[in-house]
């Protein structure tokens, strides 16, 4: 005999809460014995952006202009095909990037998995969390910083392959003749972050 799912709730009624509290548990035991890579989206003004972590911290952010699927997918291959959608490791992420989209926050204290940095592109992406909130610098000038005068084209290659945007700041690197160059998350994004930046900027000076 086939049961449906009302006959089912019906014979063997589970208050709503405890079938969440169950969710949660059996959540919990997959993250910690059988999960890789954990991901959530989250809504922004910048549009729905994609977490994803590892154990070891924040592992990519990324744009629906992407195709989430093609970035799962890529994931799959390049770091482990053991993927879950999952909250857990990723409320903090969350939560902090909520805080700097409202203006609450100005720096992410958030391990970090930097896996997919790599090499000189490596380099640079370390270096960009240290560029101040507010400020942006020129693809030559982070070219000199990081030791490499000649390699601002690198530095633009770094930056539109940084897969951890927001978080680590590459959106705070221009051309040097002001305009802002290319983004993952396309130019309407990186204004909007950069607009941001000098609104809530200003609002700290007016205090």
């Amino acid at each position: 005999m086939n049961t449906t799912r009302h006959e089912f709730d019906e014979i063997f009624p589970v208050p709503s809460d405890h079938m969440t509290r169950l969710h949660e548990i059996l959540e919990e035991k997959v993250v910690d014995e059988n999960l890789d890579i954990s991901y959530r989206t989250v809504d922004s003004p910048l549009g729905t952006l994609m977490l994803a972590a590892t154990s070891e911290g924040v592992l990519r952010v990324a744009f629906e202009g992407e195709d989430f699927d093609h970035v799962l997918g890529s994931l799959s291959k390049s770091v482990s095909p053991r993927i879950l959608k999952s909250r857990r490791r990723l409320d903090q992420p969350a939560h902090q990037l909520e805080e700097y989209f409202d203006g609450a926050r100005q720096v992410f204290h958030l391990p970090l998995d930097r896996r997919l940095s790599h090499g000189f592109r490596g380099t640079v992406q370390h270096y960009l969390p240290t560029i101040p909130f507010g400020e942006t610098l020129s693809y030559r000038d982070v070219a000199e910083r990081v030791g490499h005068p000649q390699a601002v084209r690198a530095v633009g290659s770094a930056c539109a392959t940084n897969p951890i945007p927001v978080i680590v700041p590459c959106h705070r690197v221009v051309r040097a003749d002001g305009s802002l160059g290319g983004y993952l998350g396309g130019l309407e994004a990186k204004r909007e972050l950069l607009r941001l930046c000098l609104l809530y900027t200003s609002d700290a000076a007016d205090e």
